[in-house]
């Protein structure tokens, strides 16, 4: 977790002169980046800079790991979400790659970050590590760890993390909660599909929902993983006959927001080294949210009164259960 020194001004002098002047040497950059990310605070001073003047006897406290304040976005449009020594979380805009591929190196949330972290690298050899992935065009919360050893130990125990995903889905499902569990292949064009139980090359995935609203043409719903599949969501809720809306991947036959309506929602775990429990959240954009409009009179009854088929789904929906954390 973030780390603060508390230093006291023996004679007054400037900020910069005084961060210059401590026991830990700082370079000129380094002491102009904790200005920049805001990791210096003054008594009285709401956004101290380098020639704030400082009187004897006042307590500068320095934050050593919080590099950025929450909600600092990038260039990139990626927004610092939390950042530490052992952990960066962030949200990632949708049509932005978590990954290298090999049509696409540099415009990656793993690129953008490598050089984020780099730049303020006394050394420029800071990197980070990837713990999980979202497609391209999902949106959301994304965890990268800052060490080897903190990647480990996060995807060691990945199951036990909670991570909460919104969609706005065509049509509604029926029952309006329940499980959805399939096996998932992926073909050699790259496309993710159900197949057999058995295949020995088949992977289990396990995808517990709810409805939280229906209107006339969408639901907005609610997804905990328990297994973390390429496409996982995408596929099961296709072939629940209800794909997301702007999937044409997957079938798709709308795309009112002209994007994936997709979006990591929330992520709940343990720091990896202070065990600390952390809560992150992060609103389904407005955007997406506004799809899912009031029901017409015509159509107001609620999601358990309403019966839709499940047309192609090959996996099985297990009816309502109280949602298990991952």
């Amino acid at each position: 977790m973030p780390k603060e020194k508390t230093y006291r001004v023996n004679k007054p002098t400037e900020l910069l002169p005084f961060l210059l002047a401590l026991p830990e040497r700082l370079s000129r950059k380094d002491a102009k980046n904790l200005l920049r990310f805001k990791a210096v605070a003054v008594p009285g001073v709401p956004s101290p800079r380098h020639d704030t003047p400082l009187r004897s006897g006042l307590e500068i406290r320095i934050a050593s790991g919080k590099h950025t304040p929450a909600g600092t976005v990038l260039p990139s449009g990626i927004e610092i979400v939390f950042e530490d020594e052992s952990l960066i979380v962030i949200n990632k805009p949708p049509g932005l790659l978590t990954i290298a591929t090999d049509s696409e190196k540099t415009r990656t949330a793993y690129a953008q970050l490598t050089a984020y972290v780099k730049e303020r690298s006394p050394k420029g050899d800071a990197r980070v590590f990837i713990v999980h992935r979202l497609d391209r065009e999902t949106s959301g919360l994304l965890a990268f760890a800052r060490t080897e050893e903190v990647k480990m130990a996060l995807q060691h125990g990945w199951k036990r993390v909670t991570k909460k995903y919104h969609a706005v889905i065509e049509g509604e499902l029926s029952p309006p909660q329940g499980t959805l569990r399939s096996e998932l292949v992926e073909s050699e064009s790259l496309r993710v599909h159900t197949t057999r139980p058995g295949r020995e090359e088949a992977k289990t995935a396990i995808t517990h929902y709810r409805t939280l609203r229906a209107g006339n043409d969408f639901s907005l719903v609610e997804l905990i993983l328990d297994t973390g599949r390429k496409n996982q969501i995408r596929v099961q809720l296709a072939d629940a006959g209800h794909p997301i809306a702007g999937d044409e991947k997957y079938g798709a036959t709308t795309n009112p927001s002209r994007r994936l309506a997709l979006h990591a929602v929330e992520l709940e775990l343990h720091h990896p080294v202070s065990r600390e429990a952390l809560h992150f959240l992060s609103p389904l954009p407005e955007k997406l949210r506004g799809l899912v409009g009031k029901r017409d009179a015509a159509e107001s009854r609620t999601p358990t009164e309403k019966t839709v088929k499940h047309s192609n789904f090959k996996g099985r929906v297990s009816k309502p259960a109280a949602h298990k954390r991952s």
